[in-house]
């Protein structure tokens, strides 16, 4: 064997990369002394790119291919080299190989809330988040511009800086969007590609593009939620009014069934349920007023308890409710139709929904009317 046959198979002939990690953007292929034998076998498989590096200088770019490292197929390395005749001696180099395929799944979010001004609510913040896919390309100008010399370059090292070029995009189109709080939710997908095509000259640069971004929740404040639930609340029991004796009833119903609650909560209860008793029935006065004594006919016992509050009730149809109601408004409309002996009704201390018919204090509004009129 010759000295020059000796020194060729020394030198390493194959170069590939299989990867697994599926987070691994560029890997530099490791070998002693950087020195690649002319004519080796070089495997670039489907989802990379080899990038050739000379003597610091980006020298070629292999697609995926079985290629044999020769002059014919290196026009660039062979410039470099000033090989001539076929000349056969061994090169130093680094190779590099790209992942090209899609990174799925990544989360993007807004660290502070985005201020932008509402036609309907006015300066207002919102919070975002959801997912994007990148993908490497051009291998050469990502690794000009972003990977440098390092060896093994993951997805995470350049995932921060993505993040931020999307939340800046995101904030600009969302502000100049003009878009309604209340209909963004309707408008992800329309708000998702606008983003994308925003920030993909930005991306272009570094050799990446972004094929899908997805933008899952847009949300509000707590602080403005909680006033918009309030608000929703109101829109959904009609007037003022009608709120007001809802809030009140329900006070009374938590109130009552909560038996910790103490006398607080049972006392709470029975004055909201005697007030609100009064506007529905009409009645005017202050209620349980006594006639005014004398300081000396003044007992130091303590006053008696209050009257027990009257019972008010919901009615149930067509899968709404409606009510409170008090034993006097039921009996108005027991006598003029609109309450019929089928109707469910509950009130607070009852189990479940009843017949009107079934429960004692309504059952008796009925019995005063007279039955139906005989056929003609």
């Amino acid at each position: 064997m010759g000295i020059f046959d000796f020194l060729t198979g020394e030198f390493i002939d194959v170069i590939h990369w299989t990867d697994d990690t599926r987070d691994t953007m560029v890997w530099r292929f490791q070998r002693e002394g950087h020195e690649i034998k002319y004519g080796a076998k070089l495997t670039v498989r489907e989802g990379q790119a080899a990038v050739f590096v000379h003597e610091g200088q980006l020298a070629d770019v292999f697609t995926p291919g079985l290629y044999m490292l020769e002059t014919n197929n290196m026009p660039v390395m062979t410039t470099l080299q000033h090989w001539d005749h076929g000349f056969k001696s061994p090169f130093k180099s680094e190779v590099y190989f790209v992942n090209t395929t899609r990174f799925n799944n990544l989360k993007w979010g807004t660290k502070n809330p985005i201020m932008l001004r509402d036609p309907e609510f006015g300066p207002t913040r919102i919070r975002a988040f959801g997912t994007y896919t990148v993908r490497v390309t051009d291998p050469a100008r990502f690794l000009q511009e972003i990977v440098g010399t390092d060896g093994e370059f993951t997805m995470d090292e350049i995932s921060y800086q993505i993040r931020n070029i999307i939340v800046q995009e995101f904030s600009r189109a969302i502000a100049s969007s003009g878009i309604p709080v209340l209909d963004m939710a309707a408008n992800t997908a329309d708000l998702g590609k606008l983003v994308a095509a925003a920030i993909s000259q930005t991306i272009d640069a570094y050799g990446l593009t972004i094929p899908e971004l997805y933008i899952e929740n847009i949300s509000l404040p707590p602080a403005v939620e909680k006033a918009l639930d309030k608000r929703t609340s109101a829109g959904l029991a009609g007037d003022l009014g009608a709120y007001t004796q809802y809030s009140a009833a329900e006070a009374m119903t938590e109130a009552a069934s909560n038996p910790s609650g103490g006398g607080m909560g049972a006392g709470l209860g029975m004055g909201m349920g005697m007030a609100m008793a009064q506007q529905m029935a009409g009645q005017s006065g202050p209620w349980g007023a006594r006639p005014a004594q004398s300081p000396q006919s003044a007992s130091p016992q303590s006053p008696p308890p209050p009257p027990t509050p009257e019972r008010v009730w919901h009615i149930a149809e067509n899968g709404e409710t409606r009510g409170p109601y008090s034993r006097a408004a039921m009996g108005r409309m027991a006598g003029n139709g609109e309450l019929a002996r089928s109707a469910m009704v509950w009130t607070a201390g009852q189990d479940g929904w009843l017949p009107a018919e079934d429960v004692a204090e309504l059952a008796q509004l009925f019995t005063v009317m007279p039955p139906p009129p005989p056929p003609a």
